[in-house]
This record gives structure tokens, C-alpha cells and sequence, in this order.
């Protein structure tokens, strides 16, 4: 039966082969040009007092990032008070002497966007964005932070915060490899250096933590001369200076912060040491100390991990996973600190693999790659990927990855807002001779190893550390966006503003008058959103295409959007989406898996394929001088894949062990279960919201059955293309008619997702799926609603915002600022295009679980009942949304997803414009009526997973009938 689609999918891709191939050939860019264009103009002042002062401009949108960057983290604290400078850190977001009350009420307030705080071992920083009218009162919260916070801090609030922090550190101890990084300090950092403790700190010190620490703290590091404030965006230095000097002006310095200068530490030897987790596979780890990032030695450090394994095509890829199938899954990647960095690689075993005979191997990869280092061609794709991945992100001129971020980091760490451009140079200086004379000088000194093998977990001391720089400092501080754990519940800039860095003179010598803070400066009108022109057009075979310029950045995006997903697999093959689209990438029938990805790396283009329940969505983010051959690539990807045998059986093996990942992992035990409590079997949402199926029917998929798949959903007659980027609509048809247009239809009759199968009632039960030794229970909560996607859901949406959807909602409030059982909980409305369903995810401490459902059923009860939405939450929250639309669009990536929902949806292309006036729109009546016709409280199903014999007890207090389940076993268990 699936000869026909073999053989259509053979004639379509003989096509695509001659049409197109030949483009392959196309010179990219070079790094070197692409480098130059890199420019993120600014201007510098600093303030009496020693605040250091820094403005970009960049007028694409009314909106100001404020980023504040202090001196201070988990390097300054001393023995006895680890975690100090990331609990100080969420204290900060409690309120201060004249901004009574949480933060976030205030940063709502003024529509800010992109806001966080975070901590990792050499800096706390806390950053928003906001629409310029609401930039002073932005400046009026950091300032009255730095310098009117003594009498703001209380003994509630650090109780509250221990609490809340506490249950961060635990939740981070519930993942899988989840203690690695406690273990990897130990390893590599003598205790007495400023890198010898983990970020989050132990529990013993947080538990010891006294309101008077906590203000010591606060008096010995945060003054304005231990600062670095940077404002980008619709700003110059003229209309940034008088404010600054206004709100700041008028603080103390602080006492001299001392600076440091440790050692890099050297292991004495090789160190080996083994762990058992619930895992689903060995993961065997490599830890070296190397230089600091401000080292020449560090950029050819990075290239080296990412020649190793940060490529699609890196060594280890090549060798272990592609080649040889004896690994998984590989990772190489450095973590740069000012005093000393972490170059680290990791392989994940195969199941069934020889761990040993893995690890050997490992080391002799590393071995001949120290000793010999890159190719020209690997150092290359390196370069141009990393400039491609800075350009790109800086698009935006705050959050995690904006233009702020790398002026402050340049500031900070470099004594060099425009250190980036020293980094961009050195990456596009770099050959292969500079890599291996790095590795050889840093890499062959003793290494640390570890391996974590399948099992029950090792027994911990609760005051072991938390997650090494993880808690607040996921990821590389240069090379990834900033952690996103902060205090809320997980680079360079092509431009054609001329100049480079200015010095605006020094600051007024004048001593600067106390400003009047009775009276928070609220945000002021803001134009409604212009959200970009939408052009449409249609190919010759009659796929829709939509269109909007977006030219900051010279990048140009491309969704190529099927109406599949996962509900369009089939109902005994569960897992055919996700395996086939793992496949795309994989090789095409010009191109094998390698030269595939070789050739998005020397364009700088990064093509991927998701899906989610409705849609499959193939994507490109590609530099615009290299637009074509990366359009060729997209083509060649969506219509030709190879579904090569042997890379069948190794994707196989990777999925199957991703499904293993989800038994032993908390949120994907709950997200793989409750889906068919809520819809059924036969519905096709009640699948695994993960999307990686029936591990029985993945081991059984034939490469006939993915293609006859690929054939059915992924066709010009299901496809919809949208393009934002720095291109015309003028310029991009002709290119996709050529790639798309001639696509033709296999003819075939098109299935349908069947959505009329009866949604089971809802039961007001319990399924506690037993996870023995877990220090955490994760709750998972939901029912269907009567809607549909495709209804007009925005007065629920924003209802459930005030109830459960925000950060200042009231069930996160309630379990995180008031109990401290949580470190962050939340309720939400997930948009599918069919049938809505309402869920609930709240991971709280072990020993509240029951509480901790009784308080969100009474959260619930209370928001449909007598305790309406007060006029309070509906002016912050309606207030808040209309102000936010002005950072929501910044970002290209932002823009291409509105399109696809309103196309998804069926509203017009102009829909975001009208949310403004929506907002306006609503009361009070208007939300209570919306939450009380959706939720019933009475029949939610509660998935939790935790420590059954130490949570059952606490559930039977609930009154509601209770199944215990065990959780599927995992790699290693009995």
C-alpha cells in the first residue's frame, strides 16, 4: 500500500534535484564582511556618585531597554553564606522603601516586556523593556532599589524568599543530571575559590540567612559606583542624561568593592568519579579549568568546543553518533567567567552500548583533535555560524540576548562596552594553528571525568549546592541568551547608523538634589501598536504566502507552515510526525546528513522543523546576502528527503531514548499522561503532549510507512509560507515560485483529522503517578473547555491571567510570595486549533502537595465565586497588556509567529492592531463572566507525580477519588 507514495516522492524529488542543486555551490559571504557591518553605536557618561552611564540609540520601535548590571555574585560570598547574592536578588523584586509592594505590580504597570533578574558568579543584573512613556518610571524602580531599600527589607519578605528559592534549588534537583554541576565544582574548583560554590547556594546557608546579612549585603555591594546602567533604544544621551541624573543622582556611592584575581585552578592529576540518576541513558562527562574570556586563548577554546561538538556536524557528531552509532547524543561547549572558564564535553551512551568501550573512544577523539586540531573549513562554519547567531540576536535592544546585554557585559567583564567587536575580530581572525595551539597548551593537562549512569539516584546532602552558575546563570554570559531562571518561573548588530563609540563628557560637578518620590511616575500615553504591513500573494500551485519587511537585522526568516502536527498521526502508529521530521534534517537525495548540515553552516543559515498539535512548521532564519542558497537548502529539506535506512536507525534510537528522558523526568511523565485522561484515546489531541509517541511504534516504523507520511501531510495542498525579514515581497516570490511554485500535487486524496470523537467528561479525580525519593511533587491539572482555538478567547485569556496566568496572578502570588511552596506556578489557556483545554502546573514542595492543591481549588473556587476580578487587577492587567504590545513585536521571530496564528486561527492580518481597543474594552463583568462559563473546578483531573508514600496521605484529605500509578521504569531500574 505504500508503493504509490514511494514512487511519487521519487519523481518530485528528480525535479527538485535538477531545479535546484547547482546552487548548493553559491559562495557564502565571507566572515570578514559579515563582521564589519557588526556596530552598536553608543555614548557614555558617568554620574558624580560613580554610576556608570551607557546610550545606543535605535528608534525601529517606541520602546527602552533598562538594564542594570551590578559587581556582585557568587564570587563574593564568603564560607557560610553561599546563595546570598541570588536570594538578595529575588528580595530585590519585593518592594523597596517608596515602591511599596512587589515589582512586578509596577513593572505591569508600565508595560514592560523582556524583565528579569539574574545572578551567576560574576554579576547580578536585572533588565526590562518598556515603552518610552514608561521609561521613567522604569528608572524610578532601579534607582529607589539601589538606594531606598533598607527599610523595604523585612523578616516576611527574606522568610518568604528562603522558601521560594529553596524550592528553586529543589526543582532543579528534580530534573534528570540534575546534581552534575554540584559534582563538576567540586572536581574542578578548590573550595576557597570564588568559583568553589554553586550560584544557588546550600540550603543550610539560605535557611541561616538573617535580615541583618541580608542588609549588610545590600550596603557593602550595591552603591551606584559598583553599577553599570544601560539604556538602548528609542533614547539618545541628551534625553537619557537629565533623567539618569534625576533618579540616581542623588545616591551615595557604596564602599569599594574589592576585586579579584584567583588563580586559574589546575588539577594535579586526572580525577574520575561516578554517579547513578534516574536517567535514560550514561552520560559520560569531560571538565577542563581554562583562561577567563577576556584571554586571546578563549576564543580559540570556543571555537575548539564547537568544532568538537556545538556543530550539527561536529567531530563527535560525525564519529559517535553518525558513523560509528555508539552514542546518542554529544555537546561541547565552553562556560566563560571573568576568572577562569569551564571547557566541557559530554557524550550520552547508546543503550545497550559498551560504556567503557564508549569512553575509551571518547577520549581518543579528544585526544587526536587536541593534538591536531580543526580543518580551515570547520573553523570557518564556526565563524560564520557564530556571526550569523549574534547578528540575529541582536535584533532586539533588551531581554536575554538584546544590544544592552552586550554593551553591560562588555562593561562589566572587559572594561569595553564595545568589547564585542574585539570577540567578532578575534573569531574572524581565527585559524586552525590558533586552536591547536590553545588546545594543546590548556587540554592536555589532567582532565576531570564523570559518568552518570542509569540507576537510583545517589543519596545527597540537601546542603550539597545547587546547580553550578544553573540557577541563575544557564548558559554561556557571551555566547547564549542570559539564564531565564532569574526570579521568574526558565553577540553583535549589523546596522547602518554610522560611528563607533563616543564619549559624552564628563558628568555635572554640581551636587544633585534629593528628587520627590511620593508619587510613582506612571506610564504616559502610548500610540496603539503598528503592528508591520502583511502583504499576501500565491504561488502557481496555490500555496498562500505572507509577508512582512522587518530590515534592523539583515536577516531574513521563512515558516513553511503544514496543516499536520501531531494529532495528524495515525492512532496505532503514534510517533510518525515526530520521527519523520527528525528524518528532514537528516539528508536529502542530494545531500547526506553531514554535507547537509555543512552547508547551513557555511551559509550561517539554521534551518529546523517542529511541530506542535496542529501544525508541522519547517524554518529557516538566514543571512541575507546568502538568502538563495539557503532557500535551496529549505526546498531540498521539506521536498526531498532521503529517509536513509541507516539514518532511520540512529534517529530511531534517539527518539526512543528521548521517550525514556520523558518516563524519568517529572514534567514529561505528566505531559505524556494526562493528554488522553482529558480528551480520550480516539480524539487526536489525546496523544503525549511531548509528541514523541508510542515507543512500541517507534521501534517498528518503517522508512516506507515515514515517507507514505511525508507524502500524505507534507504537500503543496497543506502548505502556507510566511517570510519576515529585511527582503521585499517583490524580491521573495520570484525566489519561491522557483523553490515552491512548481511543487505538484501527488494527486492524492486528503485525510482528515478526525475531531468527532466524544471528549470524556470530566471526573474531580486524582492520578498520582509514584515517583519514589522525588524532593519535589509537580502538579498537572486540566479539563477541555467548551471553545475552539479559532473562537475569540481574548477576555478568558486575560481573566485567567489575574487568576493563575501571570506572575502577579493570583495562585502564583499565593503559593510562591505568600507560602513559599513553590518556586513558581501558573495556570494557562493552550490555544490548539480545535478543542481548548484549561491546565494547571504548580511544582511544590514535597511536604505542601496537598495544601498545595486545596489552595489552588480554592484560588479557583474563589475567582468563579464571590471574589471577582477587583478593579485593581482589571486596570493593572488591561493597562499592562495595551502598554506591553509596544515591546511584544520588537523581534522578527515575534511578528513570523503572530502571522502563522492568525492564519492558524482565521483572523485578518492586521488582528494585533485591533488588541488595544479589545483591552479597552473590558470589564470586570466581562472577565468574571468569561472564567465562570469556561472553568469548573469540580471536574479537573490531577496528574501528580511525586513521592507517593510521602504525598498519598496529604491527596486523601482532598475527598476526591485517587489512582496510584507507578511511573514507567527508567534505563538501569529494576
Amino acid at each position: 500500500m505504500f508503493k504509490p507514495f514511494r514512487s511519487l516522492i521519487a519523481v518530485s524529488a528528480l525535479a527538485l534535484t535538477v531545479a535546484i542543486a547547482p546552487a548548493y555551490a553559491q559562495q557564502a559571504a565571507p566572515v570578514a564582511e559579515l563582521v564589519k557591518t557588526v556596530n552598536i553605536p553608543y555614548q557614555q557618561f558617568k554620574l558624580d556618585n560613580g554610576l556608570t552611564v551607557i546610550v545606543h540609540e535605535d528608534r525601529k520601535a517606541p520602546i527602552v531597554a533598562v538594564s542594570i548590571w551590578y559587581d556582585v555574585g557568587s564570587k563574593h560570598e564568603p564560607k557560610g553564606k553561599t546563595g546570598y547574592a541570588h536570594l538578595f536578588e529575588h528580595i530585590m523584586f519585593n518592594g523597596s522603601e517608596n515602591a511599596k509592594g512587589d515589582y512586578f505590580e509596577y513593572l505591569k504597570k508600565l508595560g514592560a516586556t523582556d524583565f528579569n533578574g539574574t545572578t551567576w558568579f560574576d554579576r547580578t543584573n536585572y533588565f526590562q523593556t518598556v515603552p518610552k512613556a514608561g521609561l521613567e518610571g522604569a528608572l524610578f524602580l532601579e534607582s529607589d532599589r539601589m538606594g531606598h531599600l533598607l527599610n523595604g527589607i523585612t523578616q516576611d519578605k527574606l522568610t518568604n524568599q528562603i522558601g521560594v528559592v529553596q524550592n528553586e534549588k529543589r526543582q532543579g534537583d528534580n530534573q534528570p543530571y540534575g546534581l552534575v554541576e554540584y559534582k563538576q565544582i567540586e572536581m574542578l574548583m578548590p573550595t576557597e575559590h570564588p568559583y568553589g560554590h554553586s550560584t544557588i547556594g546550600s540550603m543550610a546557608d539560605l535557611q541561616a540567612a538573617s535580615l541583618d546579612d541580608m542588609k549588610k549585603w545590600f550596603t557593602d555591594h550595591y552603591g551606584p559606583n559598583n553599577a553599570i546602567l544601560v539604556l538602548a533604544g528609542d533614547i539618545n544621551v541628551a534625553e537619557a542624561r537629565p533623567l539618569v541624573e534625576k533618579w540616581f543622582g542623588d545616591i551615595a556611592r557604596g564602599p569599594q568593592v574589592a576585586k579579584l584575581n584567583p588563580p586559574l585552578p589546575t588539577l594535579d592529576a586526572v580525577k574520575v568519579a561516578e554517579m547513578k540518576d534516574k536517567v535514560p541513558t550514561a552520560r559520560l562527562y569531560r571538565f577542563w579549568s581554562v583562561p577567563g574570556l577576556n584571554d586571546p586563548d578563549f576564543a580559540a577554546l570556543d571555537v575548539a568546543a564547537t568544532v568538537l561538538g556545538g556543530l550539527a556536524s561536529s567531530r563527535l557528531d560525525n564519529i559517535l553518533v553518525r558513523e560509528e552509532q555508539t552514542a546518542v547524543a554529544v555537546t561541547a561547549s565552553t562556560l566563560p567567567f571573568v576568572h577562569g572558564s569551564v571547557f566541557e564535553a559530554y557524550v550520552d551512551v547508546k543503550p545497550g552500548a559498551d560504556i567503557e568501550a564508549v569512553s575509551k573512544r571518547f577520549d581518543e577523539i579528544l585526544a587526536d583533535f587536541i593534538a591536531k586540531g580543526p580543518t580551515a573549513d570547520e573553523v570557518q562554519r564556526v565563524a560564520t555560524r557564530e556571526a550569523a547567531g549574534r547578528i540575529a540576536g541582536l535584533e532586539q535592544v533588551g531581554g536575554f540576548t538584546g544590544k544592552a546585554v552586550t554593551l553591560a557585559e562588555g562593561a562589566l567583564y572587559s572594561n569595553d562596552p564595545a568589547f564585542y567587536k574585539t570577540q567578532l575580530e578575534r573569531l574572524a581572525a581565527m585559524t586552525p594553528e590558533k586552536v591547536t595551539a590553545a588546545t594543546t597548551k590548556w587540554l592536555t593537562r589532567p582532565v576531570a571525568k564523570l559518568h552518570v549512569l542509569p540507576g537510583e539516584r545517589d543519596a545527597y546532602a540537601d546542603d550539597a549546592g545547587g546547580s553550578a552558575g544553573q540557577a541563575e546563570g544557564d548558559g554561556p554570559a557571551m555566547r547564549a541568551p542570559l539564564p531565564r531562571t532569574g526570579v521568574l518561573a526558565a553577540p553583535a548588530f549589523y546596522s547602518s547608523l554610522a560611528s563607533d563609540a563616543m564619549a559624552a563628557g564628563a558628568a555635572s560637578k554640581q551636587p544633585l538634589a534629593a528628587v520627590d518620590r511620593t508619587t510613582f511616575p506612571e506610564a504616559g500615553a502610548v500610540p496603539d501598536l503598528d503592528f508591520p504591513d502583511v502583504e499576501e500573494a500565491t504561488l502557481s500551485n496555490g500555496i498562500k504566502v505572507r509577508f512582512a519587511r522587518r530590515s534592523a537585522v539583515p536577516v531574513v526568516r521563512v515558516a513553511v507552515s503544514f496543516d499536520a502536527g501531531y494529532a495528524s498521526d495515525p492512532k496505532d502508529a503514534l510517533g510518525t510526525n515526530s520521527l519523520m521530521i527528525a528524518l528532514l534534517k537528516e539528508g536529502t537525495r542530494t545531500l547526506n546528513s553531514i554535507q547537509l548540515a555543512e552547508a547551513q553552516e557555511r551559509l550561517g543559515t539554521n534551518i529546523n522543523a517542529t511541530s506542535d498539535l496542529d501544525r508541522t512548521i519547517v524554518s529557516m532564519s538566514a543571512m541575507k546576502p546568502n538568502l538563495g542558497a539557503s532557500l535551496d537548502l529549505l526546498a531540498d529539506v521539506i521536498r526531498n528527503p532521503a529517509f536513509d535506512a541507516k539514518e532511520l536507525e540512529r534517529v530511531r534510537v534517539q527518539q526512543l531514548t528521548r521517550i525514556q528522558a520523558e518516563f524519568s523526568e517529572p514534567q514529561g511523565i505528566a505531559l505524556r499522561n494526562l493528554p488522553p485522561l482529558l480528551y480520550g484515546a480516539s480524539h487526536p489531541y489525546g496523544v503525549p503532549l511531548t509528541g514523541t509517541g508510542d515507543p512500541a511504534v517507534v521501534t517498528k516504523l518503517t522508512r516506507d510507512q515515514l515517507a507514505a507520511y511525508h507524502s500524505q501531510w507534507m504537500r503543496p495542498e497543506r502548505a502556507s509560507i510566511f517570510v519576515v525579514g529585511d527582503t521585499t515581497l517583490k524580491d521573495m516570490l520570484p525566489m519561491l515560485e522557483q523553490r515552491f511554485g512548481k511543487w505538484p500535487s501527488n494527486r492524492m486524496a486528503l485525510m482528515q483529522k478526525d475531531f468527532s470523537a466524544a471528549i470524556p467528561a470530566g471526573q474531580g479525580r486524582i492520578i498520582l503517578i509514584d515517583r519514589p525519593n522525588s524532593p519535589q511533587s509537580l502538579i498537572l491539572a486540566g479539563q477541555v473547555l467548551n471553545a475552539k482555538g479559532t473562537d475569540n478567547l481574548l477576555a478568558l485569556e486575560t481573566a485567567n491571567d489575574i487568576m493563575g496566568g501571570d506572575f502577579l496572578s493570583r495562585i502564583n502570588m499565593d503559593l510562591r510570595e505568600t507560602k513559599g511552596w513553590s518556586y513558581g506556578s501558573r495556570s494557562l489557556i493552550q490555544r490548539p486549533k480545535n478543542d481548548v483545554p484549561f491546565l494547571i502546573f504548580a511544582p511544590v514542595q514535597t511536604n505542601q502537595t496537598g495544601p498545595s492543591v486545596s489552595a489552588i481549588i480554592d484560588q479557583m473556587n474563589g475567582f468563579i465565586g464571590d471574589k471577582g476580578v477587583t478593579p485593581e487587577e482589571l486596570d493593572r492587567t488591561v493597562k499592562g497588556s495595551s502598554l506591553e504590545l509596544a515591546g511584544t513585536y520588537e523581534r522578527s521571530s515575534s511578528v513570523l509567529s503572530q502571522m502563522q496564528s492568525d492564519a492558524l486561527y482565521g483572523r485578518p492580518t492586521n488582528y494585533a492592531e485591533s488588541l488595544a481597543a479589545q483591552y479597552r474594552s473590558m470589564d470586570a463583568a466581562k472577565l468574571n463572566g468569561a472564567m465562570r462559563e469556561a472553568l469548573d473546578p469540580k471536574t479537573l483531573t490531577w496528574l501528580i507525580v511525586g513521592d507517593a508514600a510521602k504525598i498519598e496521605d496529604q491527596l486523601k484529605a482532598l475527598n476526591m477519588p485517587i489512582e496510584v500509578r507507578r511511573a514507567a521504569p527508567a534505563a538501569g531500574d529494576k
